[in-house]
């Protein structure tokens, strides 16, 4: 019985990856630019949820569509300048693109930092402490209710990627952007919206993780290092790939935490995403392209 809770437990955990990961896997198929700052977007989303929390008296969880409003302004401020280097002929783009991303991510660290200091934070909401009995498992509330924001949160990427015209011209561009670009699609106005849903759906997946678990400025690498597994071990631009490795990698981590020590997580993880890799060497979708 505790094995399955274990797994369960995983599977509910492993939606919220999911939902980071997809958009962090559409955004490197757009932009070319693996995000260092992936991590940070998740940790700001829960720091953003703290602030709201300190200041008003709401639960923070409620505000969750302004979270990915803000943070998909900012992704859409910073989005052009990852465009800029990234297409710049003059250096190495794909090495400039790794590091302006790292730099926002020191930059997102520092700030936090600053801020709020070492002291881990949670986010308090309505659900702590609240347990639901699902088909006889007595499951926390906020993991639930945080695999059910991550569904909801993928359906609606999915649905945006293959049912909009916005999400054509994003699927265009991540196959081929000269194609893209004489088909008359706008790559560098298309790079910038989809910068900035990634943003946005991240920064709201952190909101709901800070509820689950406590956060601090230094999780931000720990995240990153999450969503890299993620995404390679799915294939490079393989949607599909993203969901059973995202619930994979959920699984994983409570597996490890429950029957040995959370401390190992990491090592289990990357030694997963080794021998996967020797086994099937284009991950487990084939590199399939988000078309």
């Amino acid at each position: 019985m505790e094995l399955f809770a274990s797994i369960v437990g995983g599977l509910l955990i492993g939606g919220l990856y999911v939902a980071i990961s997809l958009g962090f896997s559409v955004a490197f198929g757009v932009l070319d630019v693996v995000d260092l700052a992936v991590g940070m977007w998740v940790v700001m989303g829960a720091y953003a949820a703290v602030v709201v929390q300190d200041w008003l008296d709401v639960d923070p969880l409620l505000l969750l569509p302004l979270y990915f409003l803000f943070f998909a302004l900012v992704g859409a401020v910073l989005a052009p300048l990852i465009y800029r280097v990234r297409n710049n002929r003059y250096a190495m783009p794909a090495l400039m693109g790794l590091a302006l991303t790292f730099g926002f991510a020191t930059i997102f660290r520092g700030s936090l930092l600053t801020g709020f200091g070492y002291t881990p934070r949670t986010v308090r909401t309505g659900l702590a402490n609240t347990s639901w009995n699902i088909f006889g498992l007595v499951l926390p509330a906020e993991r639930v209710a945080g695999f059910l924001t991550a569904a909801v949160l993928t359906l609606a990427f999915a649905w945006f990627l293959y049912f909009t015209r916005s999400g054509l011209a994003v699927r265009a561009v991540a196959q081929s952007k000269e194609n893209a670009g004489l088909m008359g699609v706008d790559v560098k106005r298309t790079s910038t919206l989809i910068y900035a849903l990634y943003t946005g759906l991240t920064a709201m997946c952190g909101a709901v993780m800070g509820a689950i678990y406590a956060m601090t400025p230094e999780l931000g690498p720990r995240y990153t290092l999450f969503a890299f597994f993620v995404v390679v071990l799915a294939g490079l631009g393989s949607i599909w790939g993203v969901l059973v490795t995202g619930l994979l990698l959920g699984v994983l981590q409570s597996l490890v935490s429950t029957f040995w020590s959370a401390d190992y997580t990491l090592l289990v993880v990357f030694l997963s995403l080794f021998v996967v890799l020797l086994l099937l060497p284009n991950g487990i979708g084939n590199r399939r392209s988000v078309a």
